[in-house]
This record gives structure tokens, sequence and C-alpha cells, in this order.
């Protein structure tokens, strides 16, 4: 989970003096992506041995040697470091609608607050950029899990909630986070 590192915290926190109001939520964003790696590592996320995405069943799934975890998400966006770029993925057509409203929530959060560059479907960004937009994507839609799914070129910025282990000899658990 070490591509998007946290922004340091200076007094003009969001790019281009953006509007104290976003610069809250980028540390709040920043905090949470903090909190949310730190309590589900304890079931093994960031140490999976493969990982895959269902947009047909809107489920995110990792696999370990001995049990397997799954939780519904969405796809918040693409970061693909080698073009510098961040694509929403309400404007990628390679997600299924139903799997990008976190994404459109960022979006229509971003024109009702007059962000309207974090509204345009492609976005250039650096690493920097990218872990900005996730934090600010992570505390706008509330988000309970934070993936970075790694895959070809790009990234997939990945939001998830209620987690459900199952344990190679079919028992079941749930792991629930709230962070305030």
């Amino acid at each position: 989970m070490g591509l998007f590192k946290r922004a340091s915290k200076s007094k003009d926190t969001a790019q281009g003096g953006a509007p104290a109001d976003l610069s809250t939520l980028l540390l709040q964003g920043e905090d949470a992506i903090d909190q949310l790696a730190r309590a589900h590592v304890s079931w093994g996320l960031g140490s999976a041995d493969r990982w895959g995405l269902d947009q047909r069943t809107g489920l995110i799934t990792w696999s370990f040697p001995e049990r397997t975890a799954t939780a519904p998400a969405q796809i918040l966006a693409s970061f693909s470091p080698s073009s510098g770029s961040w694509l929403w993925a309400w404007a990628n057509e390679s997600v299924r609608p139903e799997m990008s409203r976190d994404a459109r929530t960022v979006r229509d959060w971003a024109k009702e607050h007059g962000h309207h560059a974090l509204a345009q479907p492609k976005i250039d960004a650096d690493e920097r950029t990218a872990a900005t937009l996730a934090a600010l994507g992570v505390r706008i839609t509330r988000a309970t899990g934070f993936y970075q799914g790694p895959g070809g070129d790009s990234v997939a910025v990945i939001t998830f909630g209620l987690v459900t282990l199952a344990a190679a000899d079919g028992s079941t658990s749930t792991f629930n986070i709230n962070i305030g």
C-alpha cells in the first residue's frame, strides 16, 4: 500500500491554493486511509497471494493459502504512473456504471461545491496528485476500505465495504470497520 504516500502537511495542502474546506477534507482523507490500512492489515490486506475484482458481482476477492476475503467494491479511478494520468471510473468505458457509484459521488460533490477540476474525466497526475485524489475520494465517499490494485500499466483505485472472511474449513466471519 506504499504507492500513494501521505502528502506533507503544509499551510497550502491542496495544489493551487484550494479553499480551506478542500484542504481539511484532504487531511481527513489521508488520516482515513492511514486508519483503514492499519485496521485492515489485521485480516491480511496487502499480503494476499492474489486479488481480483468481478464487475458483474461487484465483489473484490483476496486469496490467501488458508482463506479468502471478499467485500463489495467500487472502482474510484485508475492511475497510470507511466502516462501521468488519473481517470475517474465514471469516465472509463471499461468500468460498468454500477461499479463507478463512488466516483460519481466525488464528481457530483465537486460540482456542487465549485471544485470543477475534480469533476474532469481525466486529470494529469503524478504520484502525489494521485494520492491527493484518492484521499479526497475516500473522505468524500466515507469509504470503509481502500485498496490499490496493481495491474499492467495502471493501478486500480478501489473502495470497499464489509469484508467477509471464509476459511478453508467453510467457516466465515466478517470484519467491519467504522472510522470517524
